[in-house]
């Protein structure tokens, strides 16, 4: 089908093939798959460097003095919690 917008050439290697396999193995369209896997891997993108902007503006804050935080209370969470994961 004829568009207007640009077209862009992917290689279906081993991995896109097994994370396509894995949405869909049998999809009625790959070029409609990988679009919708594209989206969606830009929205978890956004979403991750979202999270570490608003760490990042945390620490800040922490540095700067304008959240104070116990960090004897937070080794000891710290702690608790790396004893819970062994």
């Amino acid at each position: 089908m004829a568009t207007k917008s640009p077209r862009v050439q992917v290689t279906v290697d081993p991995e896109l093939e097994e994370a396509m396999a894995a949405v869909d193995a049998h999809p009625k369209s790959r070029s409609r798959l990988i679009r919708d896997l594209a989206l969606r891997g830009a929205e978890a993108a956004l979403e991750e460097r979202q999270r570490r902007e608003k760490a990042k503006e945390f620490f800040r804050k922490v540095a700067s003095g304008e959240i104070d935080i116990d960090l004897t209370g937070a080794r000891e969470a710290h702690e608790e919690r790396e004893a819970e994961v062994e």
